[in-house]
């Protein structure tokens, strides 16, 4: 009777981790990567090792492989959620589970099984991979000064007024034709920027950012949309639709200024964080960029 208990400890850890495996519970890394034994022990020492006291630091033992307080102290933290008692016990018994699991397939040799080496391949390369960009992509200090720069550069593309635009874009003048006829007899713009519309926010019946241009519009001072769009939308009152489909490649675009007001600048000190993550981000990708072509400089490239 005593033994009961025991087994009841591992059903439920082997029900907690197949829920985990459905992510109905806390994902917890697997137990044996820092204590997986180096050779196999006698069977001797096998009983020894599983009846005798845990050894410092801790929790369980599965077979001969110790998890330890350390290894549920990470899974704790890799959780992201209150670290209570009930939780604890939880995600021990998620170590233990996944360790049996572990042993099992071990012992019916899956590590040789084609999909698990790949596996192992891909991680082996994504982890190599990863620790030599770190080591070889050193991308350009982001100053305070580079900061104020952005700031000044963003403000003054701004001009007295903002939009809070909603668009519909489809393929062809004939459908841009029929969206229009629509509008004009009344049927709701973002019910058919949901059933028409191809552009960004379609799925929001179209809404888009509030939008902000110095005019007239200058070329390449558009906030990155296309010249044609910004010169439409700054044309339109506050409520107004564009009369005409607004071609730009071979989209045709319906425009709607659902609000239009003052251009309200924000304080340096309220964006200058995302602006330096902004420009740390373009930093790292012209160095990475950087790296790539000085390898590309000396390897051989074959491409169809």
């Amino acid at each position: 009777m005593k033994h009961r208990p025991i087994a009841v400890k591992i059903r439920n850890a082997a029900l907690l981790a197949m829920l985990a495996a459905a992510g109905l519970v806390v994902s917890v890394p697997f137990a044996h990567a820092a204590n997986k034994p180096s050779s196999k022990p006698s069977p001797e020492k096998t009983v020894e090792a599983v009846s005798g006291p845990l050894p410092a630091n801790a929790v369980a033992r599965v077979n001969n492989v110790t998890i330890t307080q350390t290894q549920l102290d990470d899974a704790v933290r890799a959780s992201n959620a209150p670290d209570t008692p009930q939780l604890r016990a939880s995600i021990k018994n998620q170590l233990i589970a996944r360790e049996l699991f572990r042993q099992a397939a071990e012992k019916q040799h899956y590590e040789s099984r084609p999909q698990v080496v790949a596996a192992v391949e891909q991680a082996k390369t994504a982890a190599m991979t990863a620790a030599y960009l770190r080591d070889q992509v050193k991308p350009g200090p982001v100053t305070d000064a580079d900061v104020k720069a952005k700031y000044d550069a963003i403000v003054a593309t701004l001009g007295e007024f903002e939009y809070k635009p909603s668009a519909i874009a489809v393929k062809d003048a004939d459908t841009a034709q029929t969206v229009l006829t629509q509008l004009k007899k009344g049927t709701d713009f973002a019910q058919l920027a949901k059933q028409y519309s191809q552009a960004p926010g379609a799925a929001q019946g179209g809404a888009l950012n509030w939008i902000s241009f110095k005019t007239p519009i200058q070329p390449g001072n558009t906030q990155n949309w296309p010249q044609p769009l910004a010169e439409a939308l700054v044309k339109l009152p506050q409520g107004g639709v564009s009369s005409a489909p607004v071609q730009v490649g071979d989209a045709f675009w319906i425009l709607r200024v659902d609000e239009r007001r003052a251009t309200q600048v924000p304080q340096y000190d309220q964006i200058k964080d995302a602006l330096r993550k902004q420009l740390e981000q373009v930093a790292l990708q012209k160095a990475t960029a950087q790296v790539v072509v000085d390898l590309m400089k000396n390897a051989k490239i074959q491409q169809q």
